[in-house]
């Protein structure tokens, strides 16, 4: 059984050339992941958007495993209600996963619905001078520089004090986030590796639940008072499932838009002419952000599923039970798909990328990734029309796991 180091920071510099022999030789390919457990990697487009919107694949790891299955994925760990308890908080990642991309219908349903209305393109689109603010604000910070890591010091704190403010936390906890936005995210995937950061799973875990106590006392016009509200107006939302949405809304809510504009940037920073034509037609940058989430998205893989059914899928038999890997990086450079896909071109139309994933689980924060993506990267040529590489590529480091295509920093001067 052969192994695919998703999660490499090596791997993932350039992971194209594997994958397009995946796609061609065994695009439904089932190999062995970190902690020791088989999974089948997707890999065509056509089988990825299956997967995404066929209710055959799972969320939920109950509806899909046997007993034997989730105590030797899991451990011995309570389920269901008893899944708000510390000790499960501790042990179990997927406590952290009772939110809308870790459910199914009908409780997705319910939980989507809560948050709906925060993220609609017109609700989303009255932030556009606040982050058009933050953008003018942080570059003005490093102007007098002439340099600057464009991850640390714009990339990041961008969506982070959008999302904080939306959900009404501190500018000063920002750090701390940063910190565990890390951990979750780059241990994503491997279960061992959860576990054996429990100390900083209880500390996030014991600040949101700080954060919505204080928020029940003194509530706000912010999204978690919201929250709250919906929960106390008997829309049955749990303590667990309340602490698990707030860690899907600050995580999520603020890590593909850092890669988006990042990736975004290098992107354009190793393809000058797509550079200038940006520069010349800034009217471009809608369908260029879109070739951003194709050519080189924010995430490597979807969130997990597992088979709730026997499926036959491009000659394989994917049995109950099994766990599946969505592979968007591979899916969006599908050759039968998209033509030339190993081209950024930023005047591409019709561009069906899965960036963003498909059906009831395609993401809610997607108006909001594309606007800040959008500001972002037209503000940052805007006001410095010379950016350019400050190291050489093949110096860059990405960072580790499964789940997001990240860089560590990005060195520019400008």
């Amino acid at each position: 059984m052969s192994s695919i180091e998703l999660g490499s920071p090596a791997f993932k510099a350039n992971p194209y050339p594997v994958f397009a022999n995946v796609r061609k030789d065994d695009p439904v390919k089932q190999v062995i992941l970190p902690g020791n457990r088989l999974g089948w990697l997707i890999t065509r487009y056509e089988d990825a958007e299956l997967a995404l919107r066929d209710a055959r694949f799972v969320k939920d790891p109950q509806r899909a495993l046997s007993s034997e299955q989730l105590q030797q994925q899991f451990g011995n760990i309570p389920m269901g209600q008893d899944a708000d308890s510390e000790d499960v908080a501790l042990r179990r990642p997927a406590f952290f996963e009772r939110h809308m991309l870790g459910v199914d219908p009908p409780n997705h349903t319910r939980l989507r619905s809560l948050v709906n209305l925060s993220f609609t393109p017109r609700f989303i689109e009255r932030w556009r001078e606040r982050i058009q603010a933050i953008a003018n604000e942080l570059l003005a910070s490093v102007e007098a520089k002439g340099t600057m890591d464009l991850v640390n010091d714009f990339a990041f704190p961008l969506p982070m004090l959008v999302i904080t403010k939306m959900l009404g936390i501190p500018r000063e906890d920002q750090d701390k986030f940063r910190v565990w936005s890390n951990l979750f995210i780059e241990s994503s995937g491997d279960p061992d590796s959860f576990r054996q950061n429990a100390e900083q799973i209880a500390a996030f875990r014991e600040y949101l639940r700080y954060l919505i106590d204080k928020k029940r006392e003194q509530p706000a016009e912010d999204l978690l008072s919201s929250l709250i509200e919906a929960e106390t107006a008997g829309n049955k939302l749990s303590q667990g499932e309340l602490i698990s949405m707030v860690s899907l809304l600050l995580i999520a809510g603020h890590e593909t838009t850092v890669n988006l504009i990042s990736n975004g940037m290098l992107a354009l920073l190793q393809h000058l002419e797509q550079k200038e034509l940006l520069q010349q037609d800034p009217a471009l940058i809608k369908s260029a952000i879109e070739e951003f989430l194709r050519f080189h998205g924010p995430l490597m893989t979807a969130t997990q599923r597992w088979m709730g059914e026997d499926v036959e899928l491009n000659g394989k038999l994917l049995k109950r039970g099994d766990y599946v890997v969505v592979i968007l990086a591979s899916a969006n450079h599908d050759e039968e798909t998209f033509k030339n896909p190993e081209t950024l071109d930023i005047t591409r139309q019709d561009n069906r990328h899965l960036a963003f994933g498909k059906g009831i689980h395609y993401c809610l924060g997607a108006p909001l990734a594309r606007l800040e993506g959008q500001i972002a990267i037209s503000t940052l040529l805007q006001r410095f029309p010379h950016i350019r590489l400050a190291v050489a590529p093949e110096e860059l480091t990405w960072r580790p796991g499964a789940l997001i295509m990240g860089l560590r920093s990005l060195p520019v001067n400008f």
